[in-house]
């Protein structure tokens, strides 16, 4: 890469991509290329839609048969244990598929600590953040739709016992499989530390996880301790009221006022469960970097390799943004070689 034109020179040549390897068919690499050229923002934001998809699916699926199990005395199929198994792997199935393409947020708060901290652009954020809450209403649909005939049984049993109404807009009843609902003898300010404080000790791991100079935190690693972490809090803490993302939150409780009218909006508890989880993943975040980072320490080899695979895949696209004429694929790294000496020339 030496030499007197190397600004003409493919800055990671000598890096080996996926098309070197494994080449794909002429309509997917022709897609590829428009996608980078025109459209890698919405590929960008469908990643974020079906991440938050993944993990709000699978916890609200879980939700759905532990209360209407409940309801209708069916016995074995759900427990606060299996939500939060199902949120957990959720988000390792998210994170796992889609972080790749746009980095893993799946939180308005995460993107929000990105903006506020590493130069996000607030643009990509606004985008970030309405593919999240899509998802998360979007997997509220589909569970609505899936569970329909169990849940309008539950709550036709509800209506029988005289309770529907009592019961319908709480935390076990069918509306609160999609909005979230404080325990109703709960004051509001114990509310909101117990939502304050769960969302910090994500928030913590979340920025560790985050950290690349943290030997613990391997990248194989971190979506099982991020699920892991979520699911801890489910079980210790979602009983006085969890939210722990807005856009499960405010994607949920779209689609109970849209089944259930404005008696499901959560009252003053619905700001608590939308906002709460921003502030205190911001303040995790800043604690994290007040009192555990250190720009002394050594990067992991991992850490280091995850970076520099990263920066390539930018640099490689950049490169076929600004030269659309050379295609890559089984022998491109020689295109490419050509083609700088093309421009050497």
């Amino acid at each position: 890469m030496a030499g007197a034109s190397s600004s003409h020179v493919y800055p990671i040549q000598h890096n080996q991509i996926l098309a070197d390897i494994q080449p794909r068919p002429a309509i997917f690499r022709s897609w590829e290329r428009a996608r980078q050229r025109r459209v890698h923002w919405l590929a960008e934001c469908i990643a974020e839609m079906f991440g938050v998809f993944c993990y709000c699916y699978a916890g609200l699926g879980a939700t759905a048969a532990f209360i209407v199990g409940n309801i209708l005395k069916l016995d074995g199929i759900g427990s606060l244990f299996t939500i939060g198994v199902a949120y957990g792997l959720g988000i390792v199935v998210a994170l796992v598929v889609c972080t790749a393409t746009s980095g893993g947020h799946f939180s308005p708060a995460v993107t929000l600590v990105h903006v506020l901290f590493d130069g996000f652009s607030p643009t990509r954020a606004l985008r970030y953040i309405t593919a999240q809450i899509l998802g998360g209403f979007l997997a509220s649909i589909f569970v609505y739709w899936q569970w329909n005939t169990l849940i309008k049984d539950a709550e036709a049993a509800l209506r029988t016992a005289g309770v529907y109404d009592t019961v319908n807009f709480t935390s076990l009843g069918p509306a609160g499989i999609f909005a979230l609902y404080a325990n109703p003898a709960a004051p509001l300010a114990l509310v909101f530390l117990n939502e304050f404080v769960s969302d910090f000790f994500i928030g913590i791991v979340i920025a560790a996880c985050l950290d690349p100079t943290n030997f613990f935190t391997p990248p194989v690693a971190k979506p099982w301790i991020v699920g892991l972490t979520y699911g801890t809090a489910i079980w210790g803490f979602s009983s006085n009221g969890l939210a722990a993302n807005t856009a499960r939150d405010v994607g949920g409780r779209l689609v109970a006022i849209a089944v259930w009218g404005t008696k499901a909006n959560g009252g003053k508890y619905a700001a608590i469960a939308a906002l709460t989880n921003i502030l205190a993943t911001v303040a995790a975040y800043a604690f994290y970097e007040f009192t555990f980072k250190d720009s002394s320490r050594v990067l992991t080899v991992i850490g280091k390799e995850y970076h520099d695979s990263r920066t390539a895949e930018l640099e490689h696209r950049r490169y076929h943004l600004d030269n659309p004429t050379v295609r890559y694929g089984p022998g491109s790294d020689s295109e490419r070689g050509k083609h700088v000496e093309n421009l050497e020339k």
